[in-house]
């Protein structure tokens, strides 16, 4: 009689079995493990700031003119793109400086900032204006500010100091203020298609 070396006994293949299933068991629970912490991970990476939020924790303009603090007052628009980009980074600054420096934000589609807009001669957003502890401008950026460039210029605004980029150009929105009153049949994002005499 021969026997059949390759044949598996029923404890063998039982063995097996639950091996192979306690194996797919612990890379199903490491899998689940790796998926959460990479989601958790992504998300605390994408928190953004909204420019309505930073808005409302500003520092109002009529504060910020008499309150003896420097200033850094913002144009901006939700719509602008960026603006958004640069949220987060104004976020930031503004809790690295806010006991120093007042950070004001004015939306450009708000007309009770037109005056402002006027004096300040805002035709692209992010517009930044730099005020001493006056109220008086002593510099101004327009666009897309790199966060080293902001922060050595607060440095010297909280110190009192020349900035070291006073008139700085970045990527910008597009923006023209409105001195007449426009059709109702405008689209409000046209800014400046419509001729005002």
């Amino acid at each position: 009689m021969s026997t059949d070396s390759s044949a598996n006994s029923p404890i063998q293949t039982e063995s097996t079995t639950t091996g192979k299933r306690l194996r797919n068991f612990l890379i199903a629970i490491v899998a689940i493990i790796l998926g959460v912490t990479l989601l958790l991970g992504v998300r605390s990476q994408t928190t953004t700031t909204s420019l309505a939020e930073l808005d409302s924790k500003s520092t109002p303009l009529e504060v910020a003119m008499t309150n003896g603090k420097p200033s850094l007052v913002e144009f901006y628009a939700n719509w602008c793109t960026v603006c958004q980009k640069m949220a987060p980074d104004i976020a930031q600054l503004k809790q690295d400086y806010s006991d120093q420096i007042n950070f004001v934000m004015l939306n450009v589609d708000n007309t009770k900032w037109l005056p402002e807009m006027v004096k300040y001669q805002v035709d692209g957003i992010p517009h930044f204006v730099y005020l001493d502890n006056g109220g008086v401008t002593i510099a101004e950026a327009i666009g897309d500010q790199p966060r080293q460039i902001m922060t050595s210029n607060l440095d010297a605004l909280a110190n009192n100091s020349d900035l070291p980029y006073a008139q700085v150009s970045g990527q910008v929105s597009e923006f023209s203020t409105r001195v007449a009153p426009v059709s109702s049949q405008s689209d409000p994002r046209s800014h400046g298609s419509q001729v005002v005499n």
